[in-house]
């Protein structure tokens, strides 16, 4: 691959200048009032805002700033003295079907939603409606479809508290089809670390952190993701520490970071090297490499014991706390070392390297991200990693364990209080003696499952508590259809954006608080609470003098739908829990006794208080009361093979968005400005391909389905890549997968490695 400095890159370290430059340039963008950059000093903090971004936990030792550049730029987004009111409808450019031409950053550029707003198909506008009339005309048209053809749709963005009573409502409506966005990024996590430590998220916590001698990345990006995790890090490297990458795409968060927070880094530019190694493997190559790590383990094992020295496995531990140890070690030892580089893209010296930073270090966190998650065989990733943890006993003990970072601020907490479809995650006895309600006994429909059935016409009416959930699924233009022919969609939402561009025959859009602003009901001020990516609890208090007179909390929006849906009963008492968010935690703890001893006690302490977690502890959940070491029976996570002119498309995010919302077109950690519409390709591949470094091309899907799926006007772009590899931005490159193509256990969209052609804008036209 050329080595030529001029192709885009990583332009310098992450954190310092270039992120006070970010966050300044979204304030002024967004004309945010100076009370939002007041309310950044209360981020994260006990009694504080917890942040609408990323779900990294929050230090119990916290800094005088304990914020990032990207919970910064999400607090200024939403904190805009920008209005979108219903007055914007009455231009004349204005109509539904003019506005999807916008780009999304200039949807949400329009403003804070400021009235609820129904659809006028007549006049191709949205027009402001009264709240008790938006009400009542949904509970009514609920209650003229049946159950089963209802969805409940939640992103990660409301609290525990009015996550529990969503799904309350949906039950005692009669139906478990609530899909969350954990299904389109971790909810391979949730379903594969299940099955192999019993445990559906991580297993470290702070303090594990501090005392980690090496950190594993495997497909996990915090300069863009995570910005805050890059201090725990750095304090790693100066303790000593090591950390070795795996990821396609070289991200300048793990290359190198400048402390924001020490005035001398500021001052001097002094960066800290944080990879020690960093391994640019083919996308869907974890497997092999994996497999190769452990082989390497193994025979190191092997030798120490022949040389009588101190063995490299843990096999107390191993005996004592693990299954299918045999077999992986066989499989191991029959590894073949040109198979391994093939299908990882890497040299059997790289992977040796990396090994032997793992067989030195006695405590080793493992982290990943969707990189590992968003594959066909995503789940056989996970269960990978955690076969290289539990090799060396690097769970359940301080300083070690496996660490999936979570993207959205709750959106594991909204699983932990019942937004599941599948039965078995649900105390039914709980819910039933505590409402009289009956939850069906039929699992519900996950995302995938939930598109297909609106695609065939079996979904009726869609009710989403937050999220752009069009924009960020698969085969978005049949989505797009089937979403409109619904008679009912529901959208809860701050801002505009493009779902709410193709509404059902009766569509709505209820405007809410964000979680800066100031909530409150009959009994006063409420406090919401969330869940990290460590299974930590925190309080929230909002503060800011909402956006509009007019705007309602999501548990306020909640409790309305379920008056205006469901039958009365003196059991659900949804006046009552709106009033006093403190009685839907008391119910939270009597249905969750465990998880949530002393709830509203607890709620303020620093850092949050923990749940707990049975893995980290070593007790594990599984059929056998034991950790699974698992066998892989192929080598590559893609689900598919590789052919002629066939890439392997992985969709990646800018430094300047969060999800779905485009904060700009600055993406400084890939050198890529003033566009997103480029596909990055490795030079020689270019080449080979008959293509030209910034000629215009289009992507195809290689799926033979009977489906056309592509996306053209991209500006082919030279790019650090291992070949064969191609990387283009998300939400964009959705269209390109398909609905199909994901992970065989959990169902999680395959967005890392989606099959494509590239060709040159106009071939075969």
């Amino acid at each position: 691959m050329s080595d030529s400095d001029d192709l885009p890159h990583a332009p310098g370290p992450a954190g310092g200048w270039g992120s006070l430059k970010g966050i300044a340039e979204i304030f002024g963008e967004t004309w945010s009032t100076p009370s939002a950059l007041a309310g950044l000093r209360k981020l994260n903090k006990p009694k504080g805002v917890m942040c609408v971004s990323c779900a990294w936990p929050k230090p119990a030792n916290y800094s005088a700033f304990e914020f990032c550049e990207n919970g910064a730029k999400a607090t200024l987004w939403e904190s805009t003295s920008d209005r979108c009111t219903p007055e914007f409808w009455d231009q004349e450019r204005h109509s539904v079907t003019a506005l999807r031409e916008w780009r999304d950053h200039d949807l949400e550029m329009t403003g804070r939603l400021t009235h609820p707003l129904r659809f006028n198909h007549a006049t191709d506008r949205y027009e402001a409606v009264g709240w008790d009339e938006a009400l009542a005309d949904i509970g009514t048209r609920l209650r003229a479809i049946a159950p089963d053809q209802a969805v409940f749709y939640a992103s990660g963005h409301a609290g525990l508290e009015a996550s529990y009573l969503y799904a309350l409502l949906a039950r005692a409506f009669g139906t478990n089809n609530l899909p969350q966005s954990s299904n389109m990024c971790h909810e391979t996590t949730s379903v594969g670390l299940t099955k192999v430590i019993g445990s559906p998220v991580g297993t470290v916590v702070w303090e594990d952190l501090e005392q980690a001698d090496a950190f594993f990345f495997f497909g996990q990006n915090p300069g863009t993701n995570s910005p805050r995790f890059l201090h725990p890090l750095k304090a790693c490297k100066d303790r000593g520490g090591k950390i070795v990458t795996f990821n396609p795409m070289i991200e300048q968060g793990l290359v190198s970071f400048v402390d924001p927070q020490s005035p001398a880094a500021m001052l001097t530019g002094t960066a800290t090297t944080i990879s020690d190694q960093y391994h640019q493997l083919k996308a869907g190559g974890d497997i092999a490499a994996i497999l190769g790590l452990c082989k390497c383990v193994v025979e190191a094992d092997d030798a120490a014991h022949a040389a009588g020295t101190a063995t490299v496995i843990d096999h107390a531990f191993i005996a004592q706390h693990t299954t299918g140890f045999d077999s992986f070690i066989a499989r191991c030892s029959a590894a073949d070392w040109a198979e391994i580089e093939q299908e990882s893209g890497l040299t059997q010296e790289a992977l040796r390297a990396a090994a032997q930073v793992y067989i030195e270090a006695e405590r080793v966190i493992g982290v990943y991200g969707m990189g590992l998650t968003q594959h066909a065989h995503g789940a056989l990733n996970i269960a990978m990693l955690v076969n290289l943890l539990l090799l060396r006993g690097n769970i359940g003990r301080p300083g070690a364990g496996c660490c999936p970072v979570r993207g959205h601020s709750n959106v594991q907490g909204q699983r932990t209080v019942g937004i599941a479809e599948k039965v078995h995650l649900i105390p039914v006895d709980r819910i039933k003696a505590l409402f009289d309600v009956e939850t069906p006994p039929e699992d519900g429909m996950a995302i995938v499952a939930a598109v297909e059935a609106l695609i065939a016409g079996k979904v009726r009416a869609f009710v989403s508590l937050g999220g752009n959930l069009l924009r960020a699924v698969p085969d978005q233009k049949l989505m797009e259809t089937a979403w409109a022919a619904q008679e009912l969609t529901v959208m809860v939402s701050t801002k505009l954006n493009r779902s709410h561009l193709f509404p059902g025959k009766t569509a709505y859009i209820l405007p809410c608080l964000s979680r800066m602003e100031e909530d409150r009901q009959a009994g006063g001020v409420q406090t919401i609470t969330s869940e990290d990516s460590f299974s930590m609890i925190n309080g929230s208090i909002g503060f800011r003098k909402p956006a509009s007179e007019h705007l309602r909390s999501e548990l306020a929006i909640v409790t309305g739908i379920a008056k205006a849906a469901l039958a009365p009963s003196d059991k659900l008492k949804w006046d009552a829990w709106t009033a006093d968010y403190g009685l839907v935690r008391d119910l939270i703890e009597q249905t969750y006794p465990d998880d949530f001893r002393d709830y509203n006690a607890r709620m303020y302490t620093p850092g949050g208080f923990y749940r707990g977690n049975g893995a980290h502890e070593r007790i594990w959940k599984t059929e056998s009361g034991k950790a699974a070491f698992t066998t892989p029976g192929e080598l590559n996570s893609l689900g598919f093979g590789d052919a002629p002119g066939r890439f392997r498309l992985m969709t990646i995010r800018s430094n300047d968005q969060f999800n779905t919302t485009i904060y700009g077109y600055s993406d400084r950690f890939h050198g890529i400005e003033g566009t997103r519409d480029v596909v990055l390709m490795n030079p020689d591949d270019i080449e080979a391909a008959g293509l030209r470094d910034g000629e215009q091309v289009r992507l195809v899907t290689d799926v033979d389905d009977g489906v056309d799926r592509q996306l053209g006007g991209l500006t082919l772009t030279a790019y650090k890549l291992p070949r064969g590899t191609i990387a283009g931005y998300y939400p964009e490159c959705n269209v390109l997968v398909p609905l199909s193509l994901h992970d065989t256990l959990s169902g999680t969209p395959a967005s890392k490695s989606i099959p494509v052609r590239v060709e040159a804008e106009g071939a075969g036209q």
